[in-house]
């Protein structure tokens, strides 16, 4: 029995091979397109800009420093604090400058405890050119009658000529006085200018932004104390390249960005150094800047100086893809979206510069469909 089963099956197993039921092959999915909008590749005149960095710097700055030797008594002003015009700041000793101006005094009142002698002595001098006039005069007229004679004459002559240079004399010293009374007058006023040259003010409103000095220390001529910079004043020094010259000029307005406090703003070109760093080859470019909020020198800053416009391909920024370093597009081939990697450049408003990867006339994608990916049926709409 066993051999003849064993034909059998084979032979049930070949007709349902071969035959006894139709053929059903699998039909194969298609996904539905995506309906997704397109804008074509363009040509379009963009402006064309230079972007020059520098550092914000205060219009005016003083450094504060003494005049005279001497050791400090007080500074009690501080880093950042704010100072009205005419504020005492540094206080030196000056016992030293009122030695000065009490040497002065002293020799002011000699002076003019001098003067009521020399004007007595210019009162009695000039008694006597008066008496020895009148005797001249009389032995004058005796003389012209011969009752005198010329001995005695000759004697009345010298008596007046003695006393008018006595007179003369005692006049000069009293001009002397006076001159010697001026000169000292100068002397104190010299002296009061040196003694509040110990009290260094603030010459005008400002904040402190450095500070080298505490009490006790040695204040020297010319060595600096303090320095002071003025609230409200202050602009962006930038360096622009040499080859830009002819396009920056002073009174031009440009774009300015200042990236500590997130503002944008238009200023004035006010400044242009005329020498060119020979180490860069760049020169200093000036640019007031408008009271701000918490703007302090030492800020990074960026200038943007128009060029004009030139011709750029560009794509709508909603078409553009970027993960990580790469950046790219989709773009519609044959009913289907294709990636396409692409260089992109500046942004403009709503648009991208594209710099290699896509020539003009190309549809992309924008705005890109949630989900869209590489080979995907599309189906364009305007």
């Amino acid at each position: 029995m066993k051999p003849t089963a064993i034909p059998l099956i084979l032979s049930f197993a070949a007709l349902a091979a071969c035959g006894g039921g139709e053929s059903h092959p699998r039909a194969a999915s298609i996904s539905p397109a995506v309906s997704v909008q397109t804008a074509a590749v363009s040509s379009q005149q963009w402006p064309e800009k230079y972007e020059a960095t520098g550092t914000v710097r205060a219009r005016t700055a003083t450094v504060i420093s003494s005049k005279v030797m001497a050791y400090v008594q007080q500074a009690a002003i501080q880093v950042g604090d704010r100072v009205r015009e005419g504020q005492l700041i540094v206080t030196l000793d000056s016992r030293d400058l009122d030695s000065n101006v009490r040497l002065a005094e002293a020799a002011q009142a000699e002076v003019r405890s001098a003067i009521p002698e020399a004007e007595n002595g210019v009162a009695g001098a000039r008694s006597n050119l008066d008496l020895a006039q009148s005797t001249f005069k009389r032995m004058e007229d005796l003389a012209s009658k011969k009752s005198i004679s010329d001995q005695e004459f000759d004697e009345a002559s010298a008596r007046l000529k003695a006393a008018q240079a006595a007179y003369n004399m005692a006049l000069s010293k009293r001009a002397q006085l006076d001159s010697k009374a001026a000169q000292v007058e100068q002397q104190i006023r010299a002296a009061i200018i040196m003694r509040d040259y110990a009290k260094i003010a603030a010459p005008f409103a400002g904040v402190v932004t450095a500070k080298s000095v505490e009490a006790g220390s040695l204040a020297a001529p010319g060595a600096p104390l303090l320095t002071i910079e003025r609230e409200g004043g202050y602009r962006l020094e930038v360096s622009v390249d040499e080859s830009r010259l002819p396009v920056v000029r002073v009174g031009q307005t440009v774009e300015i960005a200042l990236d500590a406090l997130d503002r944008r703003l238009s200023a004035r070109v006010s400044e242009m150094v005329p020498s060119v760093d020979a180490a860069s080859r760049a020169y200093t470019v000036k640019v007031d800047l408008p009271p701000l909020p918490n703007l302090r020198s030492g800020m990074f800053g960026r200038a943007v100086f128009p060029l004009g416009t030139r011709t750029v391909v560009t794509v709508p920024a909603a078409a553009l893809v970027e993960r990580g370093q790469l950046q790219s597009v989709f773009v519609v081939e044959d009913g289907a979206a294709r990636t396409r990697l692409i260089t992109a450049g500046r942004r403009f408003q709503n648009g991208v510069e594209v710099l290699s990867g896509l020539s003009e006339g190309e549809k992309v994608i924008a705005p890109i469909a949630a989900g869209l990916a590489d080979g995907a049926r599309v189906e364009a709409r305007q």
